[in-house]
């Protein structure tokens, strides 16, 4: 048997898939400060729904798959290992400087006028734990001055005085010459022989001295957390009888041994995220989909991705925890709205988000001491959300408790009824998903009509009806496994092991054609480098060779420019002919992302990164509708319709109960044990073969 796990900011998801790729699902409350005891206790419901014993259960396990939020929630929270980082002399304020894009980093670009929200991020190291030696390297991988090592181990005395408890090691153009910083990690280890080090040359080989060392400045930041987490839970595994493979999966999409995981923390940034987008990608790839909007709707945000033409995009450069880092990541939007998200009013206006009351104390209906109220409040008082029925009535809600909660809070301040406050409150919260929605549609050049909205996480299916036809899309997916969909995607997900190499490369300029003087000969050496590395790597998984698949990028851009877009590599042999074919690709991307007429070919190209992508196949799961022995009878109650405002008497459908092609005309409402799909007023909703809910928009709702 095969098991994911996404630990949320609300819930902790569960996957179980058989031998025979059928799924299960199940879901337990998040416990911030004991996630392992919220994991095994989503455990211990799935092995009661097999009617075994945890350690049964366990004993069955062959791979276990886990999406993590260690490494999010401790740069959130800022409370990382104290670091020391050691680096090349006149290049110790790096960090600070953040190439002056520092005080606008995580800002949204709607929001960068408003400069009383600029502001520079927390350190992840201080200053006074920044040391300089003496060493160069030039762009080419020359020494220029050697490596002082007596400054080096004066340095390391003085951070280990100072209490460090990991070290970050960036010099420049380590990744032309990694030697000295190799060296510097010996020396370490003689002082203090169990301390953590990340090495640039190593956690992210790359052009651009800030993030580069941003990069491995975070990674041994998140280090002590995350090696703590991962070794707990797998000893707790292991003492329950599992003997399987445990998997972690990463930010790029895919999952990697949970000793390389420990090595490489920065990678698991997003980890949680990413297991909903990889879910999508094998989901719309069984249904023929090559253009999807995914929406992950948890407790505490509302995360959202891109797949187009059947891959999910990637971003190389990107912001977490306001420090820009060289790290392949999928490209996720994150913003602070969820079924947590608190409503307040503030100077004569109902506001909603971006504070969320977690799992704990929780909205008020969940009766765990929260006094303010959130957006499930408001789905609780429509009707939409069953308080005898959450989780499938394993956890009772108290509905008069939000209703008395929203009439002082909300209604009585703004002179509305309960009701009409808890509309209102629904709707801000999905129209500010839908404004989310169009940035990184219509704002990068996407026709929102030209994809698929996928909706999962605990919230998304309760609220999709409201922002998937504010956004103007056709139709809605809600998976089988959308309550768990972010588990899912790490059950369904392949081992992945990038690499990557910085040796810029020019093309073209005074009269050429750009892809003139780009080296054919050498671009083959280090991808196949690359390609050895990486197999390597997956190999260790545990994956046989014939299960494996290479793909291949590069970054690139117009040269004097500073931004680059990654460009897939044809295929086959490498060659002149594949070389001018990258250059074409580059040439076409550049102009689909910044506009027709905008490429300026005469300029030349620059590569200034190879990367190498090695996928080893995993086990796949085999979704199938339940076929119930008698047709659906829905039951009906009141629910008060959010858009229109008006209280409707609407159908409520069992979703375990409907048969595949089941036709469920909105206002409706479907219940499933571990959530809700409304389906609004102008819309209808039917099961396909695989237990997935399609629902089709008729027209835009009022």
């Amino acid at each position: 048997m095969y098991l994911g796990i996404d630990i949320g900011g609300t819930f902790t998801d569960l996957v179980l898939m058989d031998e025979e790729g059928r799924v299960s699902t199940t879901k337990a409350l998040t416990t911030p400060g004991n996630l392992e005891a919220g994991l095994f206790e989503a455990i211990d419901y799935a092995a009661q729904g097999k009617g075994l014993s945890t350690e049964q259960l366990l004993t069955r396990i062959t791979t276990f798959g886990h999406g993590t939020t260690q490494a999010t929630n401790a740069l959130i929270e800022r409370d990382g290992a104290l670091t020391g980082l050691i680096t090349t002399k006149g290049f110790g304020d790096t960090l600070a400087l953040q190439r002056l894009k520092g005080f606008t980093a995580g800002i949204p670009s709607s929001q960068l006028g408003w400069y009383s929200r600029r502001r520079y991020p927390q350190p992840l190291v201080p200053r006074h734990l920044v040391e300089e030696v003496t060493e160069r390297v030039d762009y080419a991988g020359r020494v220029i001055l050697p490596l002082d090592e007596s400054e080096v181990r004066a340095a390391i005395t003085r951070l280990l005085e100072q209490g460090v408890q990991t070290f970050a090691v960036s010099l420049l153009w380590s990744f032309r010459h990694p030697a000295h910083e190799l060296r510097i990690r010996e020396l370490i280890r003689e002082q203090a022989p169990d301390a953590y080090v990340s090495v640039s040359c190593e956690v992210a080989p790359s052009i651009g001295e800030y993030e580069r060392t941003a990069t491995t400045a975070m990674n041994s930041y998140l280090a002590l957390k995350v090696v703590a987490y991962l070794r707990k839970v797998d000893g707790l595994l292991r003492d329950q009888g599992f003997k399987g493979n445990f998997f972690v999966l990463n930010s790029a999409g895919g999952v990697m041994p949970a000793d390389e995981a420990a090595n490489r923390p920065v990678a698991l940034v997003t980890s949680g995220p990413t297991g909903g987008v990889m879910g999508s990608l094998e989901l719309a790839t069984a249904m023929g989909l090559r253009n999807v909007i995914t929406t992950d709707m948890g407790g505490t945000s509302f995360d959202v991705a891109l797949i187009v033409d059947g891959v999910p995009v990637v971003s190389v450069n990107h912001e977490a925890g306001g420090f820009h880092l060289s790290s392949p990541m999928i490209d996720i939007r994150a913003i602070g709205a969820g079924g947590g998200s608190i409503a307040r009013v503030e100077q004569g206006q109902l506001r909603v988000g971006p504070e969320s009351a977690s799992a704990r104390p929780g909205p008020v209906c969940y009766g765990r001491g929260g006094t303010r109220v959130t957006t499930t409040d408001a789905d609780v008082v429509l009707g939409i959300i069953d308080p005898d029925n959450f989780l499938g009535g394993r956890m009772k809600l108290d509905r008069r408790a939000a209703e008395a909660a929203i009439e002082e809070q909300i209604a009585r301040p703004l002179g509305l009824s309960v009701y009409q406050a808890a509309a209102g409150i629904r709707r801000i919260v999905d129209d500010h998903m839908a404004d989310t929605l169009r940035e990184v549609t219509v704002g990068r050049g996407y026709d929102p009509r030209d994809f698929t909205l996928f909706a999962y996480g605990g919230a998304g299916p309760v609220h999709c009806a409201g922002f998937g036809a504010e956004l103007g899309v056709r139709r809605i997916v809600v998976p089988a496994t959308s309550m768990v969909h972010s588990a899912y995607g790490a059950l369904a997900s392949d081992v992945h092991y990038s690499s990557e190499r910085s040796e810029p490369m020019s093309g073209g300029g005074a009269g050429k054609a750009p892809w003139e003087g780009l080296d054919a000969g050498r671009i083959k050496e280090i991808f196949d480098d690359l390609e050895s590395e990486g197999l390597e790597g997956v190999l260790r998984s545990g994956v046989a060779r014939e299960d494996t698949e290479v793909t291949r990028s590069v970054a690139m851009r117009y040269r004097r420019q500073v931004h680059d877009l990654l460009i897939p590599f044809p295929d086959g042999e490498v060659g002149p002919e594949s070389v001018r074919a990258v250059v074409e690709r580059f040439e076409a991307a550049y102009e689909g992302a910044y506009g027709k007429g905008s490429g300026f070919r005469d300029a030349g190209v620059e590569i200034s990164a190879f990367h190498v992508n090695v996928v080893g196949r995993l086990k796949k799961p085999n979704l199938v509708a339940n076929s119930p022995d008698q047709a659906a009878r829905p039951a009906s109650r009141e629910v008060f319709e959010p858009r229109r405002c008006v209280a409707v008497e609407a159908k409520i459908w069992q979703w375990l109960d409907l048969p595949v092609g089941q036709v469920v005309d909105g206002p409706a409402v479907i219940e499933h044990p571990e959530t809700a799909v409304y389906v609004g007023a102008g819309q209808s909703a039917r099961l396909d073969a695989a237990g997935n809910l399609l629902i089709d928009i008729q027209e835009t709702q009022e």
